[in-house]
């Protein structure tokens, strides 16, 4: 999952990037509503966790200028304005959930949690192919009862796969997913990750399959 994080008190923004990556999860931070528009203009999220009170355009114009562009990513409103008109007017913008500070991280991961599962209409945790299972929430994967140990980026590539079983996911979608926005991932880094998958998912009747130029797809062996 790649999350946008728009927060202009620093070491806040730190904290939440460190804790959303501990996640497992592709996390890109701005600190105003400007980059925030950048941001979202040029890449693709599963979610936002946006503060209302940001330098240069506020958080709720940022909301407003999403939903007018037709951008349906999910977004978490943070934020210490608690009144319940704040709340009512976040929610009526566009806004997917509402977390007044001080909070608690497990609280926020929870949060985002509950959030993607009501939009994906499931709520199921573990998605599998043939023998081959992935946690959506612990990111880890099995083979049979076998745990096979990936790291974050390589994670991220199998939810992305596992999520479209038999279909071609696009390269681009791929790089856009294990992107930072201030750091390109191009296509060499992409293949580099699925030749170290594909050697992890060896001997399990799943392989990941290049469809020349399209992407790749995650198939049973027959």
């Amino acid at each position: 999952m790649r999350v946008l994080i728009i927060e202009d008190d620093s070491a806040l923004r730190l904290g939440l990037k460190r804790t959303l990556l501990s996640e497992g999860w592709q996390v890109d931070t701005v600190a105003n509503g400007e980059q925030a528009l950048a941001a979202t203009a040029t890449e693709e999220y599963d979610i936002a966790v946006l503060d209302l009170s940001l330098p240069k355009i506020d958080g709720i114009d940022v909301l407003k200028s999403w939903r007018s562009k037709g951008l349906k990513h999910a977004v978490l409103i943070l934020t210490a304005r608690d009144e319940l008109q704040d709340r009512v007017l976040g929610l009526n913008s566009g806004g997917d959930d509402y977390l007044t500070k001080p909070f608690e991280a497990p609280e926020l991961i929870a949060r985002i949690r509950a959030i993607v599962r009501r939009r994906t209409g499931s709520m199921s945790k573990v998605l599998s192919l043939g023998e081959v299972s992935f946690d959506t929430e612990s990111r880890e994967l099995f083979h049979k009862d076998d745990r096979i140990l990936v790291s974050p980026r390589e994670a991220t590539l199998l939810e992305l796969l596992i999520s479209s079983p038999g279909k071609a996911v696009p390269k681009s979608r791929i790089i856009s997913a294990m992107s930072s926005w201030d750091s390109n991932f191009s296509a060499n880094a992409v293949e580099i990750y699925i030749l170290k998958l594909r050697r992890k998912l060896i001997d399990t009747g799943v392989s990941i399959l290049t469809v020349r130029g399209i992407g790749y797809v995650l198939e049973v062996l027959e």
